[in-house]
């Protein structure tokens, strides 16, 4: 599985709804936060090897309600502290 992170842009008043409608319909939903400036919500989604990244952006996340614009972010390593 491979993340990527989608800001989102949502209408006027929509972004709790949008993020609502989110958790409760898009199974690839890891985290969804609410953020400030040009964007309002922050998204990570797992998708699996293969799956076509702008086929899931465009029919999972801009055909949800309120949805108005997005960015996305393709990801190449994670790092961390060594524990």
């Amino acid at each position: 599985m491979r993340p990527i992170f989608v800001m989102i842009k949502c209408e006027m008043g929509q972004a709790y709804k949008v993020a609502q409608e989110a958790a409760d319909t898009i199974e690839e939903l890891s985290e969804l936060f609410s953020t400030s400036g040009q964007y309002d919500l922050l998204g990570k989604f797992y998708l699996q090897e293969g799956q076509d990244t702008g086929l899931f952006v465009t029919e999972k996340i801009q055909r949800l309600a309120g949805v108005k614009d997005t960015y996305t972010l393709i990801t190449f390593n994670a790092f961390g502290a060594a524990g």
